[in-house]
């Protein structure tokens, strides 16, 4: 129970109270003498202590143990030792007077008077007194005027409270004052205020306390009453606060309907809420709680009739509020059907009103009738307000996300191609803010002679503008890669066309060309990440590869390719820089966590259902998403040669060759010489390599177009002994054939054809439907 803090000063109006007994000990207060007293001084402390008091009676000693069996009202008590409480410590004329105005004043107001020795521990009180601490004729004869007994009649939190500013009163000789709360026989309680004051003796020592009480009940209640309203209204601001922070970190509508349907109003706990928008005229549920889902069906999705409240509350965008069920089918007759079989006595429906425009409408309604105060409407007003602004700005958000998924699907791959003797994974998780669309991009190719292209990549910027520069990037970079054109002339190309688009936006890239028959990858990077392999034995690591300018910055620039190789069951990875790099997180440190996140051990084929690299994904992307500082959109590309089926590689070989690259022809060479060795006829290499040389070397000399070289492996049946033919071919789109000559002895050129036909077992050439195709094959014993 809340109390009256003390406050220094004249004594006021009181309220009853009482202190332990013998609180302060009636020498504590004696000062102390240099000498001992001598026994005459003693007799004369003895009769100054019996002497009469201003009510005419002579006091017992302060040894005295006598107790008189009830409270004494004593008429004269305000006037002996009350008078001088009233006058300010001022005595009046005659101590045993009381002034003619004293006693109808505290009878009109309904004051009494106690007043306790605190020596020989004896409480009186008049009877005004006793009727307001509830002591009746039967408490009386059980009360034996001692603080202990008074105490007693306290209610159990607040007799501490009262003993001890009494006790410091008593102790300071000074007043107290609080609230009380009394325990009447019949278990009846009632409000008490006192004040009293502690006088003191001759010797300067506490002798009495003497004071007022009077019925604070009706005084407490409404103090009682303040103090509620006062903690409501401060729950209630405490509340508005809250929802404005829940609300305003509400991104989806449908974070803001979760948000407004778990809301505790203060004070005023609503037993249904739905949060409707308005969509074409048509009322949708976003949110609802304390409803079953058939009584809200039929208002979803249709269109409000003219007469139902929340069409009132939004036509005039001021809130409704129905306060019984006879209100709402008196006012509201066409939809007071539906509206009761929710067993809802009172309704509050608030428009949604955003930007001068009704959004929804809010309903918040009650089990019972319920008439709302001023403060509730405000309330109420209030949140319906703060809700309008949070969806406003969620519908926003996600039609402008919906917006950047729909482009961001149409500019990424729908599938991925499926290549013989390899397989693929990819993910893509956009950035956590903005419109969530960028300019990252993967892409999966399918190459001429089975073998795949893989593309990643970003392009600066994180809005729409580098998501459509995306996506011409990436359709070029295609193009080029299917047409079989090398890693470097791919790159160069991509560069030179992002160039010309003339946009001040680059693109960092990584083209990666894997030959599917041998698992040897040729990698170009443009300022890109290097890719990430991850071997058989479970070990990770970054494979360093050669690197150029970002995509855009040069024309001219030229791209050096690097050359790694994978064993069955290897994967490499391509990612963009989002993965790897954030705030608080520098690019070596996500490069570590990529590979130990690589080098976990996966579940085998058998044990999961998914493909163990699809489960490598998700174990990578999650690691990402759960990322609090990831700023950028991720690109991931995972690529894992599964070996040719059977064991033996797939014996074909095919190679565009750049007009006039001749850098290229060493590349076919190498390519070449793995190949033979991978399938087993390595007794071919030295001779297909050299007639191989010569026929490309012609083509893109002494053509202005691209060539086509293919090499192929075939088997006779073991029965005819099983015997391996190799056959090479060069394709160009001119008509030029070739013209065998003899050259002379210090001749540079022109023995090309000469070696063809003395090394190889035969040769020819071969119209086609535009330019032609000449080969050489070569026979050799079979396979070991």
């Amino acid at each position: 129970m809340p109390t009256e803090p003390e406050s220094p000063g004249p004594a006021l109006p009181p309220g009853a109270s009482a202190v332990e007994p013998r609180a302060v000990e009636p020498r504590t207060a004696e000062p102390r003498t240099a000498e001992p007293r001598t026994a005459e001084q003693r007799v004369t402390d003895q009769r100054t202590a019996e002497q009469p008091t201003g009510t005419g009676r002579a006091r017992p000693p302060a040894q005295s143990t006598r107790r008189t069996p009830a409270v004494r009202p004593s008429p004269s008590l305000a006037a002996a030792r009350l008078a001088p409480v009233l006058s300010g410590g001022l005595p009046p004329a005659s101590a045993d007077t009381m002034p003619d105005w004293l006693e109808p004043a505290m009878a009109a107001n309904g004051i009494g008077s106690f007043d306790w020795d605190i020596r020989r521990d004896v409480l009186e009180g008049d009877p005004r007194a006793c009727a307001i601490i509830g002591l009746d004729a039967s408490g009386q004869a059980r009360f034996d005027r001692t603080a202990t007994s008074f105490l007693a009649l306290l209610h159990p939190e607040d007799a501490p409270v009262v003993r001890r500013r009494v006790e410091r009163a008593v102790a300071e000789l000074g007043q107290c004052g609080a609230y009380y709360r009394t325990v009447g026989p019949s278990g009846a309680m009632r409000a008490v205020r006192f004040r009293g004051r502690v006088l003191a003796d001759a010797f300067g020592r506490a002798s009495r306390m003497v004071g007022f009480v009077w019925d604070a009940t009706v005084e407490l209640h409404k103090r009682d009453r303040a103090d509620r309203m006062a903690l409501l209204r401060e729950a209630r601001s405490r509340f508005i606060k809250e929802a404005a922070r829940a609300l305003s970190e509400a991104v989806t509508v449908r974070d803001v309907a979760r948000v407004f349907t778990e809301l505790p109003l203060p004070g005023l706990p609503p037993d249904g809420l739905v949060l409707a928008s308005f969509e074409a005229g048509r009322a949708r549920i976003l949110g609802a709680s304390g409803y079953r889902t058939d009584s809200l069906a039929v208002w979803d999705r249709t269109v409000l009739p003219a007469g139902h409240p929340a069409a009132e509350a939004l036509r005039h965008r001021t809130p409704v509020f129905v306060s019984t069920r006879e209100d709402f089918r008196e006012n509201y007759p066409e939809v007071w059907e539906p509206t009761s079989r929710t067993g809802r006595s009172s309704w509050a429906y608030l428009p949604l009103v955003a930007s001068g425009r009704a959004i929804g409408v809010c309903v918040v309604s009650f089990d019972d009738e319920r008439e709302l105060d001023a403060d509730e409407r405000t309330l109420l007003t209030t949140l319906g307000g703060l809700v309008a602004q949070s969806l406003a700005r969620a519908r926003l958000h996600d039609a402008e996300h919906e917006l950047a998924a729909g482009l961001q699907r149409v500019m990424l791959p729908r599938t991925v191609p499926s290549v013989p003797g390899v397989t693929t994974a990819v993910r893509y998780l956009a950035a956590g803010s903005g419109l969530q669309i960028g300019g990252d991009w993967y892409d999966v190719v399918p190459l001429p002679g089975g073998h795949v292209g893989l593309v990643i990549g970003d392009v600066q910027g994180h809005d729409v503008h580098a998501a459509g520069i995306m996506g011409q990037l990436r359709i070029a970079l295609r193009a080029y890669a299917a047409e079989g054109h090398p890693p470097a002339a791919v790159m160069a190309r991509a560069s030179r066309f992002l160039a010309d688009l003339d946009t001040d936006h680059f693109a960092t890239c990584t083209y990666a060309e894997v030959n599917v028959d041998y698992g040897v990858v040729y990698a170009v990077r443009a300022g890109h990440l290097d890719p990430v392999v991850r071997r058989a034995d479970g070990t990770a690591a970054v494979v360093p590869v050669a690197g150029g300018l970002p995509l855009g910055i040069d024309p001219d620039q030229e791209y050096r390719v690097t050359r790694f190789s994978l064993d069955p069951g290897e994967t490499v990875v391509l990612c963009t820089d989002g993965l790897v790099e954030a705030r608080g997180m520098d690019l070596d440190e996500g490069i570590a966590r990529l590979t130990r996140a690589l080098a976990r051990p996966l579940p085998s084929a058998g044990e999961s259902a998914r493909d163990p690299l699809e489960e490598l994904a998700d174990r990578i992307a999650s690691q990402a998403a759960d990322s609090n500082e990831r700023e950028d959109d991720i690109a991931l590309l995972l690529l894992r040669w599964d070996g040719p089926a059977g064991g033996l590689a797939a014996q074909q070989l095919r190679r565009r060759i750049g007009q006039a690259d001749l850098a290229r022809v060493a590349e076919v060479r190498a390519e070449l010489r793995d190949a033979l060795r991978r399938w087993g006829v390595a007794e071919f290499i030295d001779t297909a390599e050299l007639l191989s040389s010569e026929l490309v070397t012609n083509a893109i000399r002494h053509t202005d177009r691209d060539a086509m070289f293919t090499a192929r492996l075939y088997r006779e049946p073991e029965a005819d002994g099983g015997r391996a033919r190799l056959r090479v071919e060069v394709e160009d789109e001119s008509d030029l054939w070739p013209t065998r000559r003899t050259p002379g002895e210090q001749a540079s050129s022109g023995r090309g054809l000469m070696l063809v036909e003395a090394l190889a077992d035969s040769w020819g050439v071969e119209p086609r439907g535009s330019g032609k195709r000449m080969w050489f094959e070569l026979s050799g014993a079979a396979a070991a």
